[in-house]
């Protein structure tokens, strides 16, 4: 599975260098479609969809498959594939084999009633998180394929909810749900030299196999700029100077090294403080057809997937809708995608002293959430809205 993790990684990395503002997003939901897609498709469209799967597309069914399983046997990760088809058109044998098993619905006639079916699978996938299909179906809607992802976990430690007022930045002079805990791991941080400047990692262990990394990068930098950093550190591509390596005073970006008293014997510790967020946002894929392999395929001026099915397709909407909390106690994230195919036309007494290394993450950031295993990306996105008061809760863990 590690070609097919690399292929869905660098998928992550070209969204994220295109990120602008507050977001979420989950190119591992993405992935699936756009393989089953080149699988099926002929001519540029099987080119440029090739190119971004980043596997021959004689490979790409098989690696779809093979990430599914793999999400499919993550604890606590859930994602489903669903194909719904009109019941006219009759799909290629060997394509349609080639998709996991009880996975083909048909679309009734009413699109309204069509559209509510779907929307309550988005739903019933996702915990709730996701309560729609990010496309509406049209009358002309021919076939729609999508993905559900949904993925929780509950911190081995938890955070301690504190109220944390910025004194500069933009989040500057509020009260925001601050979130803060204390530990002596401190090969949890890392300070990562970017092509771009300094990023400052700090991994957040989950207690099923997920993490979330936080990921602070210099003032100015922009948020496309931090997570490919970050993806670039989870791919083991970039110098990282750990917690214990790192210097005293000024470390890195939100990061200080100091000597202070300590209520226990411990002779180094990390401190985090960062923010509690929900991040929502929809995406309309073909705004970045050239990303995602669907310049061709979005011409209906002629059919593209002659391996899907012998009428011919375009793409007529691609969308991905998703949403990531992160509270004291876990984290948890969730994304429906979807692409719909058209026919083609007082201080106490301290006894001892610690090394302290102390991360504020109290302005935006980024964030990825990886399985620790295979250091698959499930979700990543760009945190600009904090939880607004410490007593909000901003997430509620399975």
């Amino acid at each position: 599975m590690n070609e097919t993790v690399g292929a869905v990684n660098a998928l992550t990395a070209a969204w994220a260098r295109r990120t602008r503002q507050g977001t979420v997003f989950s190119a591992a939901g993405v992935w699936p479609l756009l393989a089953f897609l080149a699988d099926g498709a002929t001519g540029p469209a099987r080119d440029e969809l090739t190119r971004a799967v980043g596997l021959p597309a004689d490979q790409a069914a098989s690696g779809a498959r093979e990430l599914l399983g793999g999400l499919a046997s993550m604890h606590g990760v859930g994602a489903a594939l669903g194909l719904w088809t009109d019941r006219a058109l009759e799909l290629g044998e060997r394509w349609a084999a080639g998709l996991p098993a009880h996975a083909h619905g048909v679309l009734g006639a009413d699109p309204a009633d069509s559209q509510r079916a779907l929307d309550a699978w988005a739903a019933g996938r996702t915990e709730g998180l996701v309560g729609r299909l990010p496309v509406k179906l049209a009358e002309d809607a021919r076939m729609v394929l999508a993905t559900a992802l949904a993925l929780h976990t509950d911190w081995r430690q938890p955070f301690q909810e504190t109220v944390l007022r910025p004194a500069a930045g933009p989040w500057q002079g509020r009260d925001i749900a601050g979130l803060h805990r204390s530990s002596v791991r401190t090969d949890r941080i890392g300070v990562a030299e970017g092509p771009d400047g300094q990023v400052t990692t700090v991994k957040v262990p989950g207690g099923n196999a997920l993490d979330v990394h936080l990921l602070l990068g210099e003032e100015g930098m922009a948020p496309g700029q931090v997570l490919d950093t970050g993806i670039g550190v989870l791919e083991r591509a970039l110098p990282v100077t750990s917690g214990g390596g790192l210097p005293y005073g000024p470390a890195g970006p939100g990061v200080t090294v100091e000597r202070q008293p300590s209520a226990t014997p411990d002779p180094v510790r990390l401190d985090v403080t960062t923010v509690g967020f929900q991040v929502r946002a929809d995406h309309d894929l073909l705004q970045l057809h050239g990303l995602f392999g669907l310049s061709t395929a979005a011409d209906a001026r002629t059919g593209h997937f002659p391996g899907i099915s012998a009428a011919p397709l375009a793409i007529g909407a691609a969308g991905q809708s998703a949403v990531a909390e992160f509270g004291p106690l876990g984290f948890r994230a969730a994304a429906v995608t979807a692409v719909l195919a058209a026919p083609g036309g007082a201080p106490p007494r301290f006894r001892h002293e610690s090394t302290v290394v102390r991360a504020v993450l109290d302005r935006p950031f980024g964030f990825l959430a990886v399985h620790r295993d295979s250091r698959l990306v499930l979700a990543a996105g760009w945190v600009t809205e904090p939880t607004a008061t410490a007593t909000a809760t901003a997430t509620a863990t399975a």
